[in-house]
């Protein structure tokens, strides 16, 4: 470890040194809030089941992967560890497991076990997750964004808030040099990297030509995957509003059905957050 981890004031203050505004604060800020608190949810349902990994059934879907009316490829993207040991009875995934059998429903699955703060459905992954790395990651992640915002309105005279399309992309990187810059851990930093859709291979990145240097931006950790699915659960429009599980595999597939798979696959693992509840606390929409 070469840098810092942020305390909560700490990050705060990395939010308003860059912001260019106090509305752009409030708006990549509370995104940021909304972020961590999801991603933090999502991680402690996966605790939750790993926690109950030998108590569960041998068919219970947090075990198999088997949702109804999920597609079954996210199936064939888990381990199943057999052993002996009540201590080695895990079931999970590694985060780069690919497979291409094509989906068979766009429903997102209904959760059998009792939701865990909010979440239902998911999968027992194949570690404890780090929850406080979860909220710091969650809480730091667009921080980039700010340097995206158009400068004839970025919130400096009062004029309304836009993001340039052309260079929105470029908010990961711009995050994670921004952070590295200021002193913050890399670990901590690659939060800011590697979140952007669900995954940005070195691969799309040549072939949809976007003005990035050619690497893989791809979460390197359950902490960093946590974050970077719940981050298409809100979004920072103007006003901001939540997306739900449907309205996300809407827009993934935008991008292709190994996109939409690909999220499909992160569904299933992650559960589903209660998205209704989360819009109607926070006093926004939700499609």
């Amino acid at each position: 470890m070469s840098g810092t981890i942020p305390t909560m004031e700490q990050i705060d203050e990395l939010h308003r040194k860059i912001a260019p505004s106090q509305a752009a604060y409030d708006l990549i800020h509370t995104h940021c809030v909304i972020v961590a608190d999801i991603a933090r949810r999502l991680a402690r349902r996966r605790n939750a089941l790993f926690m109950r990994r030998c108590t569960l059934p041998a068919d219970a879907p947090e075990r198999t992967g088997h949702y109804p009316g999920l597609p079954e490829r996210a199936s064939a993207a888990l381990h199943v560890v057999v052993s002996e040991s009540p201590d080695s009875c895990v079931v999970g995934r590694d985060v780069s497991a690919h497979t291409s059998e094509s989906p068979d429903s766009d429903n997102i699955g209904v959760a059998v076990a009792a939701p865990t703060d909010g979440v239902s459905g998911g999968t027992v992954p194949p570690r404890l997750i780090d929850e406080r790395l979860v909220v710091i990651g969650g809480l730091l992640h667009d921080i980039g964004t700010y340097r995206v915002l158009k400068k004839k309105h970025n919130g400096s005279n009062g004029e309304p808030l836009e993001f340039s399309k052309k260079r929105y992309i470029l908010h990961g990187l711009l995050g994670y040099e921004y952070l590295l810059e200021e002193g913050v851990d890399e670990s901590i930093a690659q939060f800011a990297r590697n979140h952007t859709g669900v995954g940005l291979t070195r691969e799309s990145v040549i072939a949809q030509g976007l003005p990035l240097p050619p690497d893989d931006y791809v979460p390197l950790n359950l902490e960093q995957e946590a974050v970077m699915v719940a981050d298409k659960y809100h979004s920072k429009s103007v006003p901001p509003k939540f997306v739900s599980a449907d309205a996300y595999t809407a827009r993934a597939a935008r991008f292709g059905e190994d996109n939409k798979r690909r999220w499909l696959d992160l569904v299933r693992e992650y559960g589903v957050p209660d998205v209704p509840a989360l819009a109607e606390h926070w006093h926004m929409r939700m499609i």
